[in-house]
Parts: C-alpha cells; structure tokens; sequence
C-alpha cells in the first residue's frame, strides 16, 4: 500500500512541470502527507488541467458517511476495474496526485524502520490517482481521492510488496483524457514504475507519526549511509 508520502516542491515549479493553473491554492511543503490530509491533484474534468486540493481517502458518491474513505486511500490495480467503489472514477474521474516522495516500512523484529523512496533525478512525479464527489446529508461537498497501487518493483520489494503507481510523465495526459473509456488503456499503465529510475534512503522514525511535518522527516538517518 502506499500510506505517506510528500511533496516538498515549489508550487510555481510543479505547475510549469505538470502544465496546470494552481488558482486560490496556496499550500506549505509537506513532508510526511497522512490519509484524510488535503492533497494536490491534477484534474481535467473539462478538458482543461488544473490543480485541486483533495481529501485523501475516496468516499464513493454513494457512501452513508465519510468514514469509508479512511479504507480507501489505495486502489489495487489488478480489482480497480471491478470494484464497486472505484470503477466509476477509474472511468470518468482520473487525476494526477502530485508526489517527489514516498514512504514504506520494514518489519525488523518488532520494530518498523521507514524509508524514502525518490526518483534519481529528484524531480517530482505523479501518482495515478481517482476522485470523487461526494455531499453529505448536511449538504457539504468533499472531493476525495485514493491513490493506485500495484506489485513492487525490485527496489522497493525488500521494503513492502505493493507500491504507488507512479506515470511516466509521457503516460500523464493519456491518464488524464477522459475521452478514453476502455477501463483496458488506462490499466495499461500499471506497470510498476523502473527500478533503475529510482532511490531509497533510510529516514528517521519521526516520520511514524503525521504529527511531525518537517524537513527533518526526509533526512537520511545516519545508520543509512551507504546502505542503498
């Protein structure tokens, strides 16, 4: 699964990158992004890009309560197109959930040791990602959105099984062109993203709790020198 993750980047920079307008969006960096958190998203419902806060953790239009999207921040991409709760999105409502980051855990022992996985280039990237509207019965509107996982690649399996689908950026518009409703192209980018692209370090275990959002989340840990 993919449960934290940051984004760091200027957002003047990430609009020149992802090609979108940001207006009335004005965000701090964030180092340690958490379920239920606001994130920054790339939609293009009307076939203009632009930047979306979104709460992470999708709740269905149909949803009785905001509470099932705490169960919702991933999609699998081998049931995305099945599942009640995404196929819809996975039709119509694609976006691009902007990241330069993210986090996974390995079991030692009893204890769970966080690393930061990042591209070689250090540039930021988009995950794919779903979004839906959702009212609820006191008449609030939540956008909300889940991220897609797949198998992990070579890199990050000694870390966790699953990944973030990562797009490569050639791949972002074709994701985001809502014209195209065969659930088959859009799956067909879930490959996990190439291990000879990316990085891994060692951070502190500061990055456990949401509570902590600073730059000392993405430090390498000193005993992690050298061992990536």
């Amino acid at each position: 699964m993919c449960g934290r993750y940051t984004l760091e980047t200027d957002l003047d920079a990430l609009q020149l990158r992802f090609n979108f307008t940001a207006e009335g969006i004005s965000r701090p960096p964030q180092y340690n992004i958490a379920p239920t958190q606001g994130v920054l998203a790339v939609v293009s419902p009307d076939g203009e890009t632009h930047g979306e806060m979104l709460r992470w953790g999708l709740i269905p239009s149909w949803a009785k309560n905001p509470s099932v999207g705490h169960r919702m921040i991933n999609a699998r991409a081998e049931t995305v197109a099945e599942k009640p709760g995404f196929r819809r999105a996975l039709l119509k409502q694609r976006c691009l959930i902007l990241a330069d980051g993210f986090y996974e855990w390995r079991r030692e022992g009893k204890n769970r040791v966080p690393f930061r996985f990042i591209l070689k280039d250090g540039e930021p990237f988009a995950f794919a990602g779903l979004w839906e509207l959702w009212k609820s019965p006191s008449g609030e509107w939540i956008k909300s959105c889940a991220i897609v996982t797949t198998s992990a690649n070579g890199l990050v399996a000694p870390i966790h099984n699953r990944m973030p689908v990562i797009l490569p950026q050639e791949a972002e518009s074709l994701w985001l062109d809502h014209s195209v409703t065969d659930p088959g192209v859009p799956t067909s980018l879930f490959a996990p993203y190439p291990s000879r692209l990316m990085n891994v370090y060692q951070v502190s275990t500061m990055v456990n709790s949401p509570k902590h959002n600073d730059p000392t989340c993405i430090e390498p840990a000193p005993e992690s020198i050298g061992l990536f």
